[in-house]
């Protein structure tokens, strides 16, 4: 097969890429930074460098490709002037119309545990939009609507506060089930997805494990030197002040604790709980826990 990737070599896209090339695909890889070039090549793929702002640009590298896809990079939540929800919705039409005028049929699209809810789930609600610009597209476009969890690796966030309070001090957690993931478990069902026929639309949950914020706690203090750090559950209020206090945008903030108010709560799980992964994945938060200890000693 002919594939296309975006997400560069990000946590996803560089295990996914990995994995469909050893099954003998052809990979083409887009990434905006004309220095992962030589990077993606070196993995035997194909390097497309441009803009995610050029619809042109997209279209062509889609042309030809037997499946595409689609994510939306990450983006700084610190720059003040960023809109992330119209991001979102301009590269949700750029996928579209892309899609549209290449004449690709297979599209497996990353969006997000939430992603069913057009409101309540504060910033997931650009996901959700992709979602609908996407499923507009003529019904002769299979697609997969890939919706993880939380990824391990927003725990790098907290890192700071580790180490100056000795807790994980948010809104959600604590005593409540927190469904975690790891990239290379959403890389793996990505690559299977793609690989696998399939006609209409349809959404696919992945998981490696829940946990509660406490046995999360539990998990990550011994293997960062810290045996007794706890889980504590703040207010949304002082979580929307930690968050505009480090120098988060307000409206991205505003987003952040609406959506982990909505996962204490449950509403941004509710769907996912009916529709639970079959086989949860292979990497567990213990297996996570080495790595952010490598980084936790750091920084």
């Amino acid at each position: 097969m002919k594939i296309v990737l975006t997400g560069s070599l990000g946590h996803i896209s560089k295990p996914l890429t990995e994995e469909l090339l050893q099954n003998g695909h052809s990979v083409t890889a887009i990434s905006s930074n004309p220095e992962r070039q030589k990077t993606i090549e070196t993995l035997g793929a194909k390097a497309a460098i441009g803009s995610f702002e050029d619809v042109d640009f997209l279209a062509n590298t889609f042309t030809g490709a037997d499946a595409v896809y689609t994510m939306v990079s990450a983006k700084s939540y610190f720059d003040p002037e960023f809109d992330l929800l119209e991001y979102y919705r301009m590269l949700g039409r750029n996928y579209a119309g892309a899609i549209a005028r290449s004449g690709v049929k297979r599209v497996v699209n990353l969006s997000t545990i939430g992603g069913h809810l057009a409101t309540g789930n504060g910033i997931l609600v650009g996901a959700h939009n992709v979602e609908l610009t996407l499923n507009a597209l003529p019904a002769d476009v299979s697609i997969t609507h890939m919706r993880p969890v939380s990824f391990f690796y927003n725990l790098y966030g907290y890192v700071p506060m580790i180490k100056a309070t000795g807790t994980i001090a948010t809104n959600y957690g604590a005593d409540r089930m927190i469904p975690w993931v790891s990239p290379f478990d959403i890389a793996e069902a990505v690559a299977d997805e793609i690989q696998t026929s399939f006609t209409g639309r349809r959404v696919r949950y992945v998981a490696s494990e829940e946990l509660t914020g406490e046995e999360s706690a539990r998990i990550i203090g011994p293997a960062i030197g810290m045996p007794d750090l706890k889980w504590v559950l703040i207010s949304s209020e002082e979580s929307l002040s930690q968050l505009i206090t480090a120098g988060m945008n307000k409206e991205i903030a505003t987003g952040l604790v609406e959506m982990y108010e909505a996962l204490y709560t449950g509403v941004l799980a509710e769907d996912y709980v009916r529709n639970r992964p079959a086989v949860m994945g292979k990497v567990k938060l213990a297996d996570f826990a080495k790595e952010f200890a490598d980084a936790f000693k750091q920084n």
